[in-house]
């Protein structure tokens, strides 16, 4: 069985984005990219790894990702309709035409697409891209968290888990902390 890991970068207020989906204002030190780059390389756009130079390295942690339509369009509005081209692509989306043969939309039940992806007998991990609507919808099937919180308050925004009330136990596995105020939290489902 496969996990469902929701990585996502969030604001001391836990906002992941800004009112109009900025995120921007996320200050990253040179210490933070080069671990985010080595430890989850998988979890960065195709384009972004090949800037870095990590487009040849394998996936060490994911093969599949799962994204909402919002998280999608940016690449898709930049004339990238396969943005993380190294992965399985799954986007979540009533509306949305096919844009790519590499890109499968699920138009109805996301936690019936996700159960079918975590029960698969092979492969590597399911990664959540995003964004919170989505995350609320699935946070039942959600395994893991690795929470990359930015030393700002936002003050407004995208919230990690949508509107919905759903008190959701997790235990803390692990922190990071890096130079200029960094910190990774790692948790995993309550058992």
């Amino acid at each position: 069985m496969r996990d469902l890991v929701y990585y996502i970068g969030v604001s001391i207020d836990g906002f992941i984005a800004g009112p109009d989906d900025e995120v921007d204002f996320y200050p990253m030190s040179e210490a933070y990219t080069e671990w985010m780059t080595a430890e989850f390389a998988d979890a960065l756009p195709t384009p972004v790894r090949r800037q870095l130079g990590v487009d040849a390295a394998p996936n060490r942690r994911f093969d599949t990702v799962v994204m909402g339509r919002r998280t999608y369009d940016p690449a898709l509005q930049a004339g990238i309709p396969s943005p993380y081209a190294h992965l399985r692509q799954v986007v979540v989306s009533r509306t949305l035409e096919s844009p790519d043969p590499a890109v499968t939309v699920v138009r109805e039940d996301p936690v019936a697409a996700v159960r079918a992806l975590k029960a698969e007998q092979t492969g590597l991990d399911v990664y959540l891209a995003g964004g919170g609507q989505l995350a609320g919808q699935l946070v039942d099937e959600i395994d893991r968290l690795v929470v990359k919180q930015y030393p700002v308050v936002a003050g407004a925004g995208r919230t990690a888990f949508g509107p919905r009330f759903t008190p959701t136990p997790f235990d803390l596995d692990d922190v990071r902390t890096f130079p200029g105020g960094n910190a990774v939290l790692s948790y995993s489902r309550a058992r």
